[in-house]
């Protein structure tokens, strides 16, 4: 079925279904993560085949009896100096599945037999390798390549994504870059998405790297907020339209709600819808938060005592509106704007603080979802949460947010309505662990934190802890992949954006270099060595 097969050792000791161990020579020895096979016989189809099982190399270690802790270095240099060399290579190994066809479909299945010590073990041919992590064209976006095969590409399955999917990193690890790639294969399947984009991350998604426009680039539009500073001005980004809201489409507990007033401050919010229902009767229908607050103003000075305590206090709660920059004359219309099928929308919210940036993704997410459950929306809908642990907080940070709950909502019944998430953080340990657990897959890049590793480790089933040892080692831009995305886990190096991205960090090298261009400043120069020490104080 492939090419010749390389021998590069044999099975040795005890072998498990699940793992074993083999014998290598030192010069030609895989390295780790690389990708090996051995032959079985496995029942299915109902009757045994041979397969070929293929494994990861998760380990390398060399043994010596002659070189050991037990010599002096004197004994060890003559040992060495006889020419013995009985180092012994052995590589430990994770079988990942075998293939297999079911219903027209390819499968892997995991062997359920004995591999016996003695067997040969093959170095994997690329062809056996990328049939597991290849997908047809219509239904796998291409993520970048095998770390230890470059020239093997990995696709993630489109259906993966119906189950919720987590991207986890440390800041710097890639985790946004990643996430364009996975928006620029999106747009090129036809997907519609949503992207709550807090620091401007996506809003150069219609450019290439050099800035040029790209054949998707009418496809991604940006909504900004006309009160939010911004990083980047509307005059450096393509497609931008107002984000705003009227209050006055808002009832008088979505406004007590949006103020902080708690249920069980029942004659506040009373005053509130009082506020609300006069100014309606007045016929004012684009009133603003003065508006509102000069009616709870009047109320406080004409009412009866009790009234007046509770308008006075609603007074006090909703004038905390006025920092709520979001409100406008108008509401941008979530369908047919925001929500646009095969469309990109990125809300850049930078700028704005954060009790703004909360109201906006609780009021757009509870509208797309109700959209599609009722029906209206007939397309599925990606939405990608960044700085997710801002949003949907865990129990323990003992803070509210108003979009936790259509954020908890959409990861627990969103998949039944066409809704899926794309969860993105790099503190996992301060995200609502219950929201974490409904990702049935994770990227993960690289985490050192040891609350944000044990954090991963809590919400993935299928995170070994071969996987997890090997987080802190991954370079920028390589990834852990496991859940329903691919058929088995597999670590990938991430491969190149066509589109610019917007967060990344800046070269402090190049930038300090045409800061001494644009200032006429001369090249700097080591200074001489200074003889001599500190001055003591």
């Amino acid at each position: 079925m492939y090419t010749t097969l390389e021998p590069i050792g044999r099975i040795v000791e005890e072998a498990t279904p699940e793992s074993f161990v083999f014998v290598t020579t030192k010069e030609g020895h895989p390295q780790k993560f690389e990708y090996v096979v051995v032959k079985s016989k496995e029942r299915f189809g109902g009757r045994l085949q041979e397969v070929s099982v293929l494994a990861q190399v998760v380990g390398v270690v060399s043994r010596s009896n002659a070189f050991t802790s037990k010599l002096d270095l004197a004994t060890l240099e003559r040992v060495y100096s006889a020419g013995v060399d009985d180092s012994n290579i052995l590589c430990m190994a994770r079988t990942l599945g075998f293939l297999a066809e079911e219903n027209g479909r390819k499968v892997v299945l995991m062997p359920r037999r004995a591999l016996f010590p003695g067997n040969p073990v093959y170095l994997a041919p690329d062809e056996l390798v990328r049939d597991f992590f290849s997908y047809d064209p219509d239904e796998g976006l291409h993520i970048g390549s095998l770390v230890s095969r470059p020239s093997v590409p990995v696709y993630l399955s489109v259906n993966g994504f119906r189950r919720h999917v987590a991207v986890i990193a440390q800041t710097g690890a890639g985790k946004s870059y990643t996430v364009g790639v996975i928006l620029e294969e999106l747009l090129r399947l036809g997907g519609t998405a949503v992207v709550i984009d807090p620091h401007a991350d996506y809003v150069f998604l219609s450019r290439t790297r050099d800035m040029r426009r790209h054949e998707f680039s009418s496809r991604i539009q940006i909504f900004r907020n006309p009160n939010s500073t911004g990083r980047y001005s509307p005059d450096q980004l393509d497609n931008v339209h107002e984000l705003i809201f009227k209050l006055s489409e808002l009832d008088g507990d979505e406004v007590a709600a949006i103020a902080g007033i708690p249920e069980s401050w029942a004659n506040v919010r009373s005053a509130v819808r009082e506020a609300v229902r006069a100014l309606r009767e007045e016929k004012r229908t684009a009133y603003g938060v003065n508006d509102l607050l000069a009616k709870l103003d009047e109320m406080a000075r004409s009412s009866e005592k009790k009234k007046r305590e509770a308008a006075s206090r609603a007074y006090n709660h909703l004038h905390s509106l006025v920092k709520l920059r979001v409100f406008g004359d108008r509401t941008t219309p979530l369908k047919d704007e925001i929500l646009r099928p095969g469309h990109v929308s990125i809300l850049d919210l930078s700028g704005l603080n954060d009790a703004s940036q909360d109201y906006i993704v609780s009021r757009v997410l509870e509208g797309l979802f109700n959209l599609r459950a009722t029906g209206q929306f007939p397309y599925p809908v990606f939405v990608v949460v960044e700085e997710a642990h801002r949003f949907v907080p865990s129990k323990a940070a003992k803070r509210r947010t108003m979009s936790a709950e259509i954020i908890n909502t959409i990861a627990a019944e969103g998949r039944k309505f066409g809704v899926f998430l794309i969860l993105v953080t790099q503190r996992p340990s301060k995200i609502d662990a219950d929201t974490l657990s409904q990702c049935n897959s994770q990227i993960i890049l690289r985490i050192t934190n040891p609350l944000d590793q044990r954090a991963v480790a809590e919400s993935s089933e299928r995170l070994g802890e071969e996987l997890m040892r090997d987080l802190p080692g991954l370079n920028v831009g390589e990834a852990v992949i496991v859940g329903e995305l691919t058929r088995i886990p597999v670590i990938v190096k991430v491969r190149e954006r066509m589109t610019r991205e917007g967060g990344a960090d800046i070269d402090l090298v190049e930038e300090l270099r045409k800061t001494r261009e644009d200032l006429n400043l001369t090249a700097p120069r080591l200074p001489p060595p200074v003889r001599g020490g500190f001055a003591e104080v």
